[in-house]
């Protein structure tokens, strides 16, 4: 091999590297910090969070596609196109909604258990909307999926009833999405990359988020003004907080566009499991023996899943 192909080979080895490494620290970073804000920080607005999330999504989608170009803009083409965009963003703003309410209620390492599911409710959602079927194997996969997330319940000191229901909605309303976007936009006029999905999901958020905020979260100005006054870092915190949830989908692009949808979903796998040991060291919170094990029987599940679904397509 000549010395120019080996560097190129190490340059590209460093550069996907850094993707996948920047990708784990944008979405655990996000999980994190909302869990901080939502939970340590007296910030109790997930439905605003989750609009201002969707606000920076709108701002740097627009400006990474219009004005850097990281990807060739595609154009809505008619009426029905836009209808089921906006359908996918509301079914999208209902499982963040969800997800940043649990961890209100939730400690960060059991609400990842619970997100664990999502390939169980993926398979359901997909057998009732489409009657798509997998072979036999690949359901039999989904059962340590489900059992685990019942073992790591009935082991998890912190488990909450509310946060639970939510938190499950959540992870249901994920796997609906991505099931909904394959029948929607299955054309190819219609087809659009996530980077343009994103683009024109965040402001019809935004637009479907504002009225919920005001009735839901009528103080979150004034209380979130005194938050602000309380603690400098507010807005920064608010600010980081955004832009990291942007960061994650676009590295979740790049991750895709340079390795593969099996590869993503691998490390997605293992991001739960580092995600679950750094919130665990940080926000200190008691686990068990049979919540870490009921985590790890659902992690198993998911990877066998995954393994099931790539031999028997």
């Amino acid at each position: 091999m000549s010395s120019s192909s080996s560097s190129s080979t190490k340059k590209t080895t460093l550069f996907i590297s850094t993707l996948i490494i920047s990708w784990y620290s944008s979405n655990i970073g996000v999980l994190l910090l909302n869990k901080f804000l939502l939970s340590n920080y007296g910030f109790k607005f997930p439905i605003f969070l989750t609009m201002c999330h969707m606000s920076a999504c709108a701002i740097l989608s627009y400006i990474s596609i219009v004005f850097l170009k990281l990807v060739p803009l595609q154009s809505l083409k008619s009426r029905s196109q836009f209808l089921k965009v906006a359908t996918l963003s509301i079914v999208f703003c209902a499982s963040v909604v969800g997800g940043n309410i649990s961890l209100r209620y939730l400690p960060v390492s059991f609400n990842q258990a619970v997100g664990a599911t999502t390939p169980f409710f993926t398979a359901l959602f997909a057998y009732l909307m489409t009657l798509k079927r997998e072979a036999w194997v690949t359901y039999g996969a989904l059962v340590p999926v489900v059992a685990g997330v019942v073992i790591a319940s009935g082991g998890e000191p912190g488990f909450h009833w509310f946060g639970f229901i939510m938190c499950i909605s959540a992870t249901a309303a994920r796997a609906f999405k991505s099931v909904l976007q394959g029948i929607l936009l299955s054309s190819e006029g219609e087809k659009l990359n996530s980077m343009n999905l994103m683009l024109y999901m965040s402001p019809i958020a935004v637009v479907a988020l504002l009225p919920v905020t005001l009735v839901m979260e009528p103080d979150v100005i004034s209380l979130t003004l005194t938050l602000a006054k309380q603690h400098q870092y507010m807005w920064i915190l608010l600010l980081v907080n955004s832009v990291m949830a942007y960061s994650a989908n676009l590295l979740n692009f790049l991750v895709t566009k340079y390795t593969s949808a099996l590869t993503l979903q691998v490390l997605g796998n293992a991001k739960g499991a580092v995600a679950v040991v750094i919130s665990i060291l940080i926000f200190q919170n008691p686990v068990t023996v049979m919540g870490i094990g009921g985590y790890s029987i659902t992690v198993l599940g998911v990877v066998a899943y995954g393994e099931t679904k790539r031999r028997f397509r």
